[in-house]
């Protein structure tokens, strides 16, 4: 077995059993740090002095590297039967991630960066959707600054290797009166655009579900970002409030899926309204919503959810491959 693969597992197993994050994140790190090492067995020893792996890594990596499963791995196995791994199985089938920021709004790394950590997880595309200019306070993107954005993710794709591709995007706001933050012809432009409220989220329900409603029945928006705009944590966020049904019905009908935000402090929509839009019929992207390299193992999480949703490859668009998902977009590049 892969020792990479034996603690991105156990990472997810964890995640189903409702584990800290930081505990999650230990396997993910110990994950990153596997991926360099030459094949062939690993003392446990020898395993520890790597930076970031601990007692528990180092014997998941001595066992895997010689061939046996890990007992951690059977024991979380045993314990969370045959949902779970029915989970495992639809995030393996992952192919990409349609909402990462970059270090050109409120991301903290570079364009490349972000693009070469999704590569290294096996992803085969990931949409850049930098914020949209009303978005001041996280430094969105104007018109000319997304233009020379659109070069920029040109120029890197012609550098790469085959087998993975960056898409253009946008997280662009929808506006009070439901239209978009960014100029038509550049929606026009981009592989895939994510829309998202971010702005008087505390509206009544009435304006904000005509809000919401005008937006996924745009012809340009792809996804319905982070839907209720709730933070769970901290201090947290109540989630807006608005018609459901009448939302979910309009993104069913516009063909708009939902985002299932794979954020800790989001995990948005929450379970009641993920189970509702899944009645609805609607499709779904299961999303990190990633400002950072690491961020991108929070997806886990969401296809977690997602299975408990009784959802499947069909209604997942980030398990399609890239021309599945440039026909459903209507934008061939």
């Amino acid at each position: 077995m892969d020792p990479g693969e034996a603690l991105r597992r156990i990472a997810f197993l964890l995640e189903w059993r409702g584990a800290s994050p930081y505990r999650v994140r230990a396997f993910h790190t110990a994950a990153d740090v596997a991926r360099d090492l030459p094949p062939g067995p690993v003392d446990a020893a020898a395993a520890t002095q790597l930076r970031g792996v601990g007692p528990v890594t180092a014997a998941v990596i001595a066992q895997a590297s010689a061939g046996a499963v890990p007992g951690y791995l059977a024991r979380l196995e045993a314990e969370t039967g045959p949902a779970a791994a029915a989970g495992w199985d639809l995030a393996a089938a992952s192919q990409g991630d349609c909402h990462v920021h970059s270090d050109w709004s409120d991301g903290g790394s570079p364009i490349g960066d972000m693009a070469a950590a999704a590569r290294a997880l096996g992803h085969r595309w990931t949409v850049l959707t930098d914020h949209s200019p009303r978005l001041t306070i996280a430094h969105g993107l104007s018109p000319d600054r997304l233009r020379r954005q659109l070069d920029v993710v040109a120029d890197l794709n012609a550098g790469s290797e085959p087998g993975f591709r960056l898409l253009t995007g946008i997280e662009c706001d929808i506006l009070e009166d439901g239209s978009l933050d960014q100029e038509e012809d550049l929606l026009d432009r981009l592989d895939v655009v994510v829309a998202s409220v971010h702005s008087k989220l505390r509206s009544d329900p009435e304006p904000m579900t005509a809000r919401m409603v005008a937006a996924v029945r745009n012809p340009h928006v792809d996804v319905l970002g982070h839907c209720t705009g709730r933070i769970v944590t901290g201090r947290g966020r109540p989630q807006s409030r608005f018609d459901a049904e009448a939302v979910f019905a309009a993104c069913a009908q516009a063909g708009t899926a939902v985002e299932i935000n794979c954020r800790p402090e989001r995990r948005d929509p929450p379970d009641d309204l993920l189970h509702q839009a899944a009645a609805a019929g609607c499709l779904f992207a299961v999303d990190t919503d990633a400002h950072a390299p690491e961020q991108l193992h929070w997806q886990s999480s969401g296809y977690a959810r997602a299975t408990r949703a009784g959802l499947g490859t069909d209604r997942l668009i980030t398990t399609w491959p890239l021309e599945r998902l440039r026909e459903w977009t209507g934008r061939p590049r």
